[in-house]
C-alpha cells in the first residue's frame, strides 16, 4: 500500500530530529514507501467547497542541519491525499480549533490522525474528567473563591492554564503559599479561560511517566524526572527522560481508557501518570516516540503506521463489500 501523507505541523526547519515525534513518523512513512507533503497550519484554507493547503512535497533524512528537502510549492486538495497528520503543537486556541473544523470536512474519506472532531472535544486536560476514579482530586474553575476553597481543602495543589502545554504556566502552591490571588489576577489578565487545579502528588519527585498508546494499546513508557528544586518534569523545561516499565496500575489505567481512544480515532496518544494517578491524556500533539524507541529498542513509529494502514484496509474492505 503506497499512500500520500500530508503533515500539518510547525515549521520543519526548527525541529530537533533526535526528539521530534512528527519527524520520526514522517521518517518511518518514507521508509514504508509513502510520499510526503508538508504544510504549516497557516497554509490551510477552505475555498469554494474544498479544503486546501499550500505546501511542499517533502523528503526527510537523519542528518542534522540537512534533515529535509522540499519540492516546489503547490496547492494541494487535501481530499485527494490518503492521510493527514494533525501535528502542530498547542496552544489549543481558536486558531488550532479552526483547523480541526476544516479537517473535519474531509475526514474520514481522508483519514485525519488523530480524528479532529475528538481532538477538538477531548483536549488534554479535559478528557481526564471522564475518568474521575483514575485521577487525583481535580477542579476546573474561573472563580477565585472556588479555587481558594479547593486549596483550603487539599492544602498543596498544582495550578495551571487549562489549555497550556509543555509545562508553561504550571505553579505549585503549598499549604503556606499566599500567591493564589496574584496568580489568578495574572491569568485573568491574559485570557478568559478557566484554570485547572489538582491536588499535588509528592510522587512527582520520582518522575512523571509518559505512556504511549497506539490505537488504544500501551506500547511502552518513559519516565520524566524533574530537575532538583523543580516541580515540572516536562522535557521542554529540563526534565530528564529515563527508562521505565509499565506497572499493573499503568496497565489498569490503559485498559480503562484504551477502548474510548480507539473508538474516537485517537491513534497516537501520550498519557501522563504520576504515582498511581492519571493526570493528562495528550491527543493534540503527543511526544516521546524517539526516547521510548531508544530505551526499549522498539519501533513505535512502525506500530503507528501499522495501525493506520489497518484502518485504511478495513475501510477498503467495507467499501468493496
Amino acid at each position: 500500500m503506497t499512500l500520500t501523507i500530508a503533515f500539518q505541523m510547525d515549521p520543519i526547519d526548527a525541529i530537533d530530529i533526535d526528539a521530534d515525534s512528527t519527524f520520526r513518523i514522517a521518517e518511518e512513512a518514507q521508509a514504508r514507501g509513502h510520499s510526503l507533503f508538508y504544510y504549516t497550519p497557516d497554509k490551510l484554507f477552505y475555498r469554494e467547497g474544498r479544503v486546501m493547503a499550500r505546501g511542499w512535497p517533502l523528503e526527510v533524512r537523519r542528518d542534522k542541519g540537512n534533515h529535509f528537502s522540499l519540492g516546489d510549492e503547490v496547492e494541494q486538495d487535501l481530499a485527494e491525499v490518503d492521510v493527514v497528520w494533525l501535528r502542530q503543537d498547542p496552544p489549543f486556541d481558536m486558531g488550532y480549533i479552526t483547523t480541526t473544523h476544516l479537517l473535519d470536512m474531509i475526514h474520514p474519506d481522508t483519514l485525519v490522525v488523530n480524528d479532529p472532531f475528538w481532538v477538538r472535544n477531548y483536549p488534554e486536560k479535559l478528557l481526564v474528567l471522564e475518568f474521575p476514579d483514575l485521577t487525583p482530586p481535580t477542579m476546573i474553575a474561573r472563580d477565585l473563591d472556588t479555587l481558594r476553597a479547593f486549596k483550603e481543602k487539599h492544602g498543596d495543589m498544582i495550578l495551571k492554564p487549562l489549555y497550556g502545554n509543555g509545562g508553561a504556566g504550571v505553579f505549585r502552591l503549598g499549604p503556606d503559599d499566599r500567591n493564589l490571588t496574584s496568580l489568578h489576577e495574572l491569568f485573568s489578565g491574559i485570557n478568559r479561560e478557566p484554570l485547572i487545579a489538582q491536588k499535588f502528588l509528592p510522587a512527582v519527585s520520582a518522575g512523571d511517566k509518559r505512556i504511549i498508546l497506539v490505537d488504544g494499546e500501551p506500547v511502552g513508557a518513559i519516565n520524566r524526572v524533574p530537575q532538583a528544586g523543580e516541580t515540572r518534569s516536562n522535557m521542554h523545561v529540563g526534565g530528564r527522560p529515563e527508562k521505565v516499565g509499565l506497572t499493573e496500575r499503568d496497565l489498569e489505567i490503559c485498559a480503562a481508557i484504551g477502548p474510548l481512544l480507539r473508538e474516537k480515532g485517537q491513534i497516537f496518544v501520550g498519557i501522563d501518570v504520576i504515582g498511581d494517578w492519571l493526570t493528562e491524556i495528550n491527543v493534540t500533539s503527543p511526544t516521546g516516540i524517539q526516547e521510548l524507541e531508544r530505551f526499549d529498542g522498539v519501533n513505535i513509529a512502525e506500530k503507528i503506521w501499522q495501525a493506520i494502514e489497518a484502518r485504511l484496509d478495513t475501510r477498503l474492505e467495507v467499501a468493496h463489500g
